[in-house]
């Protein structure tokens, strides 16, 4: 794969070194004090001295990465007065002009946001530097130019100058970013209102929606190594389409469960997915949080039935629809035999080809052959449920790239 592979034992060799270098620059304890925050790349230093030039480039806007708002952050009830936010995104094309998408969808006041940058380049919106977002609402940036390279590491700051809350974030994110304050420089693993960053593009195809729970989001895999599945994909494709993650742990396909993973997929379809820039095709991951997380979903025709719903609303706006079989999960706290056969029943009905237009057969990428019901060893992050950085690479690989960028009258095929 393009540079994940060949970096693969670079990275191990540095981890140990990068995680002391983050704690001397950045400031990551109480007793650290403040801290310089760091540079950026000598490029993006070099976009910073150039004035905002109009965003005239042709093509048309597809997203290069985005998050799904999961719900407000705990303990943000007057927002982040007075802090500047740096998240960093990984992008999966590149362009020359980019915009940003930020989100107050829990906010209870209005966000102000003042002093917003991509990769230093500052950013307006509807000519102002400032912007102010209703509580609820979003706002879209005007066009900046400004360099996006494909498969990297991109920056996107603002500041919050006044009390508004609570903040609208998506947590456990297996990124490092950042949260700057007076006494210095935090590194967090949120993403912090940012929703998405569209580039203009003449070259790429459109964008490919990766709509699921953990195993979409990338729990399990190693922090900073950009290994979830999306990232695997986005290599493969190289830069035929971008490919935009709107993966939430926990997320179910109708309802909410006890735990934390957001809206219903059923309820977040049109934001999620349908609202991305450029999306042309739908890989929808959902399922196993309604067969083993609480309040389960007995009835497998319930699941089956909601996943046809969302092939039919996708339809409608003319995307294309690839769903996922459900991965096993024997092991896990919350596994029983007859759990495991309504998870067996909804994959027999996505395999019949009755569902999506074209199905990835998830689960017999990472089950263990000698017992199926489990995830293969060499592939488990530990929980029996998610995957390793080996794993996600076999969920990235199975996709077939011909069956994602066809495109005309829906079928039914295995990938």
């Amino acid at each position: 794969m393009p540079r994940r592979q060949g970096y693969a034992l670079l990275i191990a060799l540095v981890a140990g070194t990068a995680v002391l270098a983050a704690a001397v620059a950045f400031g990551t304890t109480l007793l650290s004090g403040p801290r310089a925050t760091p540079l950026p790349p000598a490029e993006t230093q070099a976009a910073a001295r150039n004035p905002v030039a109009p965003a005239t480039s042709g093509g048309r806007w597809v997203a290069t990465w985005t998050a799904a708002p999961v719900r407000a952050e705990p303990g943000t009830e007057d927002g982040l007065p007075g802090r500047t936010i740096r998240n960093v995104v990984h992008t999966s094309i590149g362009g020359e002009v980019a915009r940003i998408t930020l989100s107050n969808l829990f906010g209870t006041g209005p966000l102000v946001v003042d002093q917003a940058t991509v990769n230093t380049r500052p950013v307006t919106f509807k000519g102002a530097a400032a912007v102010t977002v209703a509580a609820g609402g979003q706002v879209i940036s005007d066009p900046v130019v400004v360099p996006v390279a494909p498969d990297s590491d991109l920056q996107v700051g603002f500041r919050t100058p006044r009390a508004g809350g609570p903040v609208t974030y998506h947590p456990n994110t297996h990124q490092t970013s950042y949260l700057i304050d007076e006494r210095g420089t935090w590194s967090t693993t949120r993403w912090r209102y940012l929703t998405a960053v569209d580039v203009r593009s003449e070259s790429a195809r459109g964008a490919i929606v990766a709509f699921g729970d953990s195993l979409t989001a990338g729990s399990g895999s190693t922090t900073d190594a950009n290994a979830r599945w999306t990232d695997v994909l986005a290599d493969r494709l190289g830069g035929r389409y971008g490919v935009a993650n709107a993966g939430i742990a926990g997320n179910r396909v109708v309802g909410i469960g006890r735990g934390t993973g957001g809206q219903s997929g059923t309820d977040r379809l049109d934001r999620d997915v349908l609202a991305v820039a450029g999306a042309r095709t739908v890989v929808v991951a959902l399922g196993i949080n309604d067969v083993q997380q609480s309040p389960q979903e007995s009835d497998p025709q319930r699941i089956v039935d909601s996943l046809r719903a969302l092939t039919d609303r996708a339809h409608a706006r003319g995307l294309r629809v690839v769903g996922a079989t459900l991965t096993p999960f024997e092991g896990y706290a919350t596994w029983t035999p007859r759990r495991n056969a309504v998870r067996q029943a909804v994959n027999e009905q996505i395999r019949a080809g009755t569902v999506f237009d074209a199905y990835v057969d998830f689960d017999a990428a990472v089950r263990d052959p000698a017992a199926p019901n489990r995830i293969l060893f060499s592939y488990d992050s530990g929980d029996h449920l998610h995957l390793n950085d080996d794993g996600y690479r076999a969920l990235g690989d199975r996709l077939d790239l011909k069956v994602l960028d066809r495109a005309g009258t829906p079928r039914s095929d295995a990938l």
